[in-house]
């Protein structure tokens, strides 16, 4: 499997590309969320593939990019994760791309287009949004959050069905018993600092306040897509961020839930197509 070290960690990515008449064709960067790997951005990559050479891979504690041993001394505020994903592109050597981002990932993403709007062609954020600070509910999640990231037993995977339980509440259509289940091991997976750590900073006061004024500051044409019945991020907040600013353009895919990618996968390439302008290059 290919790695490489960025910022002291190293990282898992793979490059999925298909032969073209096209010289050199746009990169774009899948970024994933929170407890996943690149590994649920495969089939949108190998789609597009058709238009774009595809970059994917694994967020710093996450997936198949493991923690050393040692203190990294890095944080995991989403800036410091768009960040590490600066440093991986100068060290391949990208220096323009198209970006298709989720959930956390998509917050990561937002502080990118920020900080480097300049090597950005053109954005695509799936659910995500903006959200309003309340102590007593923030306490109660984090707790809560807690209990579940330190509660990761092994075992799980042995238990039948434990896959489709686990995948219930992200899901309103159901997906593949294989594809659950790479979900499931990833986040048995996820390194016990990061999956906290993220928690913890993407669901903050700091975050309801710096996420409002991020979106606000886009000027990179960005898409944002709701899946019309997510719980975990839902629509209401994916379109609060939009109206933020001029240069996002909002749509909500009927019946999906928080992986609309994956489970209405034919309208969510149509709408980013749409967007991209890529046209009817492939059937869908």
């Amino acid at each position: 499997m290919p790695y490489i070290q960025v910022r002291g960690v190293p990282h898992y990515y793979e490059w999925i590309k298909k032969s073209s008449s096209a010289a050199n064709k746009p990169v774009m960067v899948f970024v994933h969320g929170w407890g996943g790997s690149a590994r649920y951005w495969e089939s949108t990559a190998n789609f597009l593939s058709e238009t774009f050479d595809c970059l994917l891979y694994d967020l710093r504690g996450f997936g198949r990019s493991r923690l050393p041993q040692q203190p990294t001394g890095l944080s995991y505020e989403m800036e410091d994760y768009a960040e590490d994903l600066a440093v991986l592109l100068d060290i391949l050597e990208v220096s323009r791309i198209y970006i298709n981002a989720h959930s956390l990932g998509a917050s990561a993403a937002t502080m990118f287009l920020n900080r480097y709007r300049e090597r950005v062609e053109q954005a695509v954020l799936t659910c995500s949004g903006v959200f309003e600070y309340e102590e007593k509910s923030f306490s109660a999640f984090h707790k809560i959050g807690s209990y579940v990231v330190n509660f990761r037993p092994r075992w799980l995977l042995k238990i039948p069905f434990a896959e489709g339980l686990f995948m219930k509440r992200f899901l309103y259509r159901p997906l593949p018993t294989a594809v659950s289940r790479a979900f499931l091991k990833d986040y048995l997976d996820a390194d016990y600092e990061a999956a906290l750590g993220t928690m913890l900073t993407a669901v903050s006061k700091y975050a309801a306040e710096v996420m409002p004024q991020e979106f606000a500051q886009l000027s990179v044409p960005t898409l944002l897509v709701s899946g019309e019945r997510d719980k975990i991020i839902p629509a209401a907040l994916g379109r609060k961020a939009a109206q933020l600013s001029e240069r996002v353009d909002y749509c909500e895919i009927p019946n999906t839930a928080h992986f609309p990618m994956l489970e209405a996968p034919e309208v969510y390439l149509e709408r980013v197509c749409k967007f991209l302008g890529i046209g009817d290059h492939a059937k869908i």
